[in-house]
């Protein structure tokens, strides 16, 4: 059952920004997934996970950072609203891995929403993927690997603004990414970019 907490976030968000879901080579399935997106907005989180079916929504952890959403209202929204998986990104403790509260995550069973860039950009074209999606690529070859690519957002809750404009936005899934043997971290993360950017209108650079 849906908490209150998280049906007033989604019927915000699919108020100011709609999220409407765009399958394309895809289809909303039960299979445990890695959804992995360009990032630009704060919203980017709650817009794809709202994007979800209502079935999948309560099986899938978007990954927020801890130094962003570890604290106050944020933290409640994350973790009560959404059950976001909170990561270190400052690297406080030098000793622990940050992938570890999303490979516990992935143990559960539950599904993932991820943003490989690991902070926002300042386009609407990804920047380079960092290697955490090819790890857990590596570590879990049985989750399906789907690429995501949110329009709209960066215009909607820009860098620096405090509440979105309301703009129609969507959140087009693609078909899940094949994994290759013996591909490389470098090529590996390349073609994962490349399968976001393939999901836009704008062209490759």
């Amino acid at each position: 059952m849906m908490r209150p907490s998280s049906a007033l976030l989604v019927g915000f968000v699919k108020l100011m920004v709609g999220a409407y879901a765009r399958w394309i080579g895809t289809g909303p399935t039960s299979a445990q997934r890695i959804y992995f997106a360009n990032h630009t907005s704060h919203i980017d989180t709650l817009a794809l996970w709202s994007a979800l079916p209502r079935p999948l929504r309560a099986r899938t952890r978007p990954i927020a950072a801890r130094d962003y959403w570890g604290s106050g209202l944020k933290k409640y929204i994350a973790t009560r609203g959404f059950g976001a998986v909170l990561i270190d990104r400052t690297r406080e403790n030098t000793q622990a891995d940050p992938l570890d509260p999303l490979r516990a995550a992935l143990r559960d069973g539950d599904s993932l929403i991820i943003f490989p860039e690991g902070t926002r950009g300042a386009t609407a074209t990804p920047a380079k993927f960092r290697s955490g999606l090819f790890r857990l690529a590596g570590e879990f070859a049985a989750v399906e690997l789907v690429p995501v690519y949110l329009d709209n957002l960066n215009r909607s809750m820009p860098k620096g603004a405090l509440l979105p404009v309301p703009m129609v936005c969507t959140v087009r899934f693609g078909a899940p990414l094949v994994r290759i043997a013996g591909e490389d971290k470098d090529s590996f993360c390349e073609r994962a970019r490349a399968a976001v950017i393939a999901l836009s209108d704008r062209p490759q650079t």
